[in-house]
Formats: C-alpha cells, structure tokens, sequence
C-alpha cells in the first residue's frame, strides 16, 4: 500500500539504512519498482531526498528506522524545513501494543520531530495509511514547502499472520482468555481494512499574487532609476517552471542578483546577472525586489538595505515576508509565478537603467580583476583561488556543483559559475556541514549523465566520507573535490584576530584519497597546480567509466574571506 501510493506520485526511489522497522516498506519499494539507495548514515538518506525534491518535481523519500535511527535524521530534516524542501519521511516505530513498555528502541518520535517538521502523524490502523500517506504529500507540497514526517508502527507493516505469532494469539498460547480475547481484538482491529479512492485527492495549486499587486509592481519598477532583483531558492521550488522564470527575467531586464539554488539561472552572457559587490549595490539601489528572500542574517536583517528604499517582496511565507522589516509592497504568492505574471504585462522592452547596469558592470569587472589578482599570489602550497578559477574553466555545460564546506566553499560560489539552472546544491540558510554525498547522491540519481561535483572542505569531509562506499555499491560516479588546508579555516581566521588562539580549529592534512580507495572509489593527491590538469582529465575519465573519485587538493592559506563570517 505503502509503495503503491508513492509511485502514484512519482516516486522512482528511496533512500535508507535498513532496519527490521522499516524491512516490509524497503520489501514493497522494490515490488512496485522504486529503487532502495541504502546509505551508510540516516542523515545522508534525508539529504538525498532533499536534492530529490531540489532539482526535479519528484518527491524525495527516506525510510528510517526506529529510535536511533530517526535521531541521527533531525539535522538534515532542519536543514529541509529551513530550505524550504518537501521531503517525506517514512519512520518505523515500536509495535502498537508496546509503545511505553521499554520495548527496543521506544522513544517518543513525534514530540521529536514535530518542531522540526511541517507536519507529522502517527498511523494507528491498516485503513489509514493511504490516507494519511495523501496528507503528508498535500502538506507538503501546499503553501510553503516542507518536510513531513509519517510514523509506521513495526506490527502494522509485518504479515499479520507474523504479527499474532508475535503477540503469541494461538489456540497454544499461555494467558488468560481475557488476555487473548483482548489481543485478538487488537489485531482484528489494527488490519482492518477500509476504502481509499485516489481521485478523490485534489492536487494543490501554487499560491497565485494579486493582479493588483503585480500591476503596482510593474509600475514601481519601471518608475524606478536603480533597481536591483533578488531571486533566492524559493523561486525554484517547480523544476518545470524554471525555463520561464528565466525567460520572464531576460524579458524585464531587472539588474539581478542569484543565491542559493537560484544560482545558475542567469548566466555570464547575460548581462542582467551581477554576483560581486552585491552589499554596494543594496545600498544604491533606489527600489529592491525580493523573490522568495526574506530579511534574515543574508541580508544585514534588513539592514544592508537603506530605509528609505522601496521593497517589493514576493513569498510563500507570511512570515518570512514580514520578518525584521515591512516591505513598501508585500506580496503572498509564489515569487516565481509572481515574476512570470509580471512579466506577462510588461509591455516593451524597458532600457531605462543603462547607466545603473554600467556602474554595476564595471564594479564587477573591477571585483574580477581583484581575484584575478589573488589568484596569481604564490604559495608553496595550492593557491585556493587559482585552483577554483581552474576548475571553473574545466566545467562541462552538463556538471552540477554541490557545496559542501566553509572557507574553501564560500569562496568557490564567488568563483565557480553553475553552467545552468538546478544545477548548483548548498545547504540553504542552516550552513549544514555534511550534506555533500547526500546531495550527490539526489543529483547523480536525477540526472545520471551529468559530472556531479562535490566541493569539500577538509572539515565537512569527514562528516560523509564514508559514503564512496555507497556511491561504489549503486554505481554513482561523482567527483569529490578537498580544499584540503588543514583545518576550519573560516573559523580559525575569525578566532585568532580576537582571541589569538587556533583552540579547536587546527587539523590535519589527512590522506582523504587513500580513504575514499578503501572504500572502493579512486583517490588522487594534488599537491601543486602543474598536475592539475592531468589529474582533472584523470579524474572526469575515471568517473565517466562508472568509479567515484575524490581529489585531495592540498592548500595554501589565504585571506580572501577575511571579517566574512556571518552571525
């Protein structure tokens, strides 16, 4: 029933580490089609199906196991909520009859993972899982987007014949009557049946503006002298959508800033996409307009913006689109429907900001000299900056970029253009370290001819390491890519300024190639930029041939970064 409900909605696969709660929905997965992606760590499953739902309309799917196996989840299913990803959770649990009586594993899952999720349930009889698995995909997909979390208990998924062997009903079993009679109404009652029609189920329908308000919207914007667009993640929750966001953008000729997963719709030839000195322009602007971006640390809590500035603000979220700051316009929709319908009445091409796109072209141009600059810095060890602009210019048009780390990847997404749209994966606003092999893992699976890379920092390596084994085992030839420095640099740099003390942050520049062979992958060492481009070669043929592989890129330090850290 279980896996009938999910392929109905699309569901080609699941993402788990086994567990005798959960066996009979991995068991039925299977029957009905849908690949099992056993993982080595439950927080790599949910990330999996994060990516799932981030870079295509499917829905994401993990299977997790009682007790400890949720508890090692709530990281990653945060990190959903906070990212705004319709992930669905499919947790075991303790057999009905056993919940408070020290059974295996028996802790209280839902107060667990309610504040962490959009909606959660318990299902308590056989007739109710369709209905409630329904729910779970409507919440889910309606309104604000986000994790959902189902409990099964182990005795409503098992045969029901291995059931009353379990509760030990037989014509045999020791205990009283009553104690049988009692049971064998507990069982009569947790496997009956009832009628499920899935016609019944009405799809939700994304949150549509106000034509009035798209209507004042356009006239603030083409009054405006300097306006400025942001378009963050949330514009991106419909794959199938993207194309025309990225059409209604080039049609209205907005100056426009990209973050997030949002990262890639525009691209360098386009000369409405600005990435540097974004803070500057913030404060010049005349008029911002925020798609699905609220006013949280990003953005100086509204801040980095004068107050005397227009906002225009379009999100799902009435929280969020109010949070520390009240915008001039205020719209509850769907910031990439939003954008479409303004582009739909937008009437002639409007070139009224030419003098404001110059200023902010050439500050850019400036900002790329700069790095350029950096990148020339010798060091007796790999120059981050130079590594990253090389591995930009080795980018094929079908690679997509997972970021997972601190300095080493904070400076890539100033470097490192994604080659399109959905094709670049960060954590969101939690900065979760450990999401890069299970964000690979979504990617790879999703779009099986692309180059996946991952970019790691030394630090967040170590959280999914392990997971090679399982990219060997499923065949799913990603590229992991170590800024190897050494230790936790974005802190490191902060601490010692005020505290002059490394305390905590130091490393070591640990051999994670001959790790990744021992699980079965192919490790390279890169120690200096004049094998790069035979061990890049190496690594993409390598990978195209069916084998993961990861480069252990050994660095120098650098101060591109520096006071950059967010609080």
């Amino acid at each position: 029933m279980i896996a009938s409900l999910l392929r109905r909605h699309g569901t080609q696969q699941i993402f788990t580490l086994c567990g005798g709660h959960i066996s009979p929905i991995l068991i039925g997965a299977k029957s009905k089609g849908i690949k099992v992606i056993d993982v080595r760590h439950e927080a790599t499953a949910v990330f999996a199906a994060d990516a799932v739902t981030r870079l295509s309309d499917m829905p994401g799917v993990a299977a997790i196991t009682a007790g400890p196996g949720l508890t090692n989840t709530i990281t990653a299913v945060k990190n959903a909520q906070m990212a705004q990803s319709p992930v669905i959770l499919l947790g075991g649990a303790s057999a009905t009859m056993l919940k408070g009586k020290g059974a295996l594993q028996d802790i209280d899952q839902m107060a667990l993972l309610k504040p962490h999720v959009k909606w959660c349930s318990a299902v308590k009889r056989l007739s109710k899982i369709e209905p409630l698995l329904e729910k779970a995909f409507q919440i889910a997909y309606g309104g604000v987007p986000g994790p959902v979390f189902i409990e099964f208990p182990v005795d409503l998924l098992y045969p029901e014949s291995v059931v009353r062997k379990w509760y030990g009903i037989s014509a045999e079993a020791s205990g009283s009557l009553l104690e049988q009679v009692y049971l064998n109404w507990h069982i009569n009652r947790l496997f009956q049946e009832g009628g499920f029609d899935p016609s019944t189920v009405s799809a939700s329908s994304p949150l549509s503006p106000r034509q009035d308000h798209v209507q004042n919207s356009v006239r603030m914007i083409q009054a405006a002298k300097r306006p400025l667009l942001l378009v963050s993640s949330q514009a991106m929750i419909s794959a199938a959508t993207v194309p025309v966001l990225r059409n209604s953008l080039l049609k209205m000729g907005i100056p426009t800033y990209l973050s997030g997963t949002a990262r890639g719709l525009l691209s360098l030839n386009d000369k409405i996409f600005f990435r540097h000195k974004r803070s500057e322009a913030l404060k010049e602007a005349d008029l911002v307009i925020l798609a699905g971006a609220p006013f949280d640390f990003r953005l100086g809590y509204g801040r980095k913006i004068p107050r005397e500035t227009s906002v225009i603000s379009a999100n799902l979220s009435r929280e969020d689109l109010k949070l520390n700051r009240k915008p001039t316009l205020a719209m509850l929709a769907d910031p990439s429907f939003t954008l479409s319908a303004m582009a739909q009445i937008w009437g002639r091409q409007f070139d009224g900001w030419k003098d404001w796109c110059e200023r902010l072209q050439k500050r850019e141009l400036s900002r790329e000299a700069e790095i350029t600059e950096q990148s020339g810095y010798e060091s007796n060890k790999i120059n981050p900056v130079q590594l990253l602009r090389a591995v930009d210019s080795k980018l094929g048009d079908n690679s997509i970029l997972v970021a997972d780390g601190g300095d080493f990847v904070s400076t890539a997404s100033y470097i490192v253009t994604p080659r399109g749209p959905l094709a670049w994966l960060d954590p969101g606003p939690f900065g979760t370290l450990g999401v890069g092999a299970g964000f690979a893992l979504g990617a790879k699976l999703c779009r099986p001819d692309a180059d996946v890379w991952v970019l790691y920092g030394d630090g967040s390596v170590a959280y999914s390491l392990s997971e090679f084994d399982t990219f060997v085992r499923h065949g799913l030839p990603v590229i992991g890519l170590v800024g190897n420095d050494a230790g936790w640099t974005q802190i490191t740099r902060g601490q010692v300024d005020i505290f002059n003390d490394d305390l905590a942050t130091t490393l070591t520049a640990t051999n994670y190639h001959v790790v990744a062979e021992g699980y079965g992958g192919k490790g390279l060492l890169l120690k200096s930029m004049d094998k790069f481009d035979d061990i890049v070669s190496e690594s993409l043929a390598v990978s195209r041939s069916g084998m993961p592989v990861l480069i252990n890129a050994i660095l120098g330090k650098t101060d591109f970064r520096k006071g950059s850290i967010s609080i």
